[in-house]
């Protein structure tokens, strides 16, 4: 379950709550002054790495088939 961070509208305060990706509730209660808060764009927990394109990322055991249709039955010779 994913945690979410929000700031109070009135004092401030910025805190974490636990909450189930389906909730759509955006509003929430502050803790220390029951004032409005609104959730806050987070940073993420992850990154990631390579160059950015899966196909230039991962090299193949074997070249991709030129005409898209014919490695199936290895008539290109590219997959036998």
């Amino acid at each position: 379950m994913p945690i979410y961070e929000y700031v109070c509208k009135k004092c401030g305060k910025e805190f974490e709550k636990m909450q189930s990706i389906t909730n759509e509730e955006r509003v929430t209660e502050c803790p220390e002054c029951k004032g409005e808060a609104e959730r806050k764009i987070s940073v993420t927990s992850y990154h990631l790495t390579g160059s950015g394109f899966y196909n230039t990322d991962k090299k193949s055991a074997a070249p991709a088939c030129p005409t898209g249709s014919c490695c199936a039955g290895g008539a290109c010779g590219l997959n036998k």
